[in-house]
């Protein structure tokens, strides 16, 4: 199953991860890189200060290895604002779940955040010593 419901329109509802989806905690810049590169292949997105969280299909969590992330699988937690919540203070949708759902493929994004983090130093092509 793809989706979850949404907490109600008074607040933000603490849902564990791991039943309809996991999610994948990025820092905030590279989340919104990721988010550019993805376009309209990107699914849900809570922003919650500092970082994005984005919803993956369950499982994903317990063979997720992207550096500078971390997978959340059962056990974990989020906090889920309301349906309409735009903007904060406190969690809010950065982008809304759509009528696909809310995930994003786990590789596609896997390859958006490598995109996002850019070539490490001395990875770049035709580099010589």
């Amino acid at each position: 199953m793809q989706t979850t419901r949404l907490p109600s329109a008074t607040g933000p509802a603490l849902h564990d991860a791991g039943h309809y989806w996991d999610a994948i905690r990025v820092p905030r810049s590279v989340g919104l890189s990721a988010m550019a590169i993805l376009g309209a292949r990107c699914g849900a997105v809570v922003q919650d200060r500092s970082v994005l969280y984005l919803f993956v299909r369950v499982g994903t969590a317990a063979e997720w290895d992207v550096e500078n992330t971390r997978a959340l699988g059962a056990g974990a937690s989020i906090t889920i604002p309301p349906p309409r919540r735009a903007e904060g203070p406190g969690p809010y949708w950065r982008m809304c779940p759509g009528d696909g759902g809310w995930l994003t493929d786990p590789d596609v994004l896997r390859a958006a955040i490598a995109d996002a983090f850019g070539p490490r130093l001395g990875e770049e092509q035709g580099e010589t010593a």
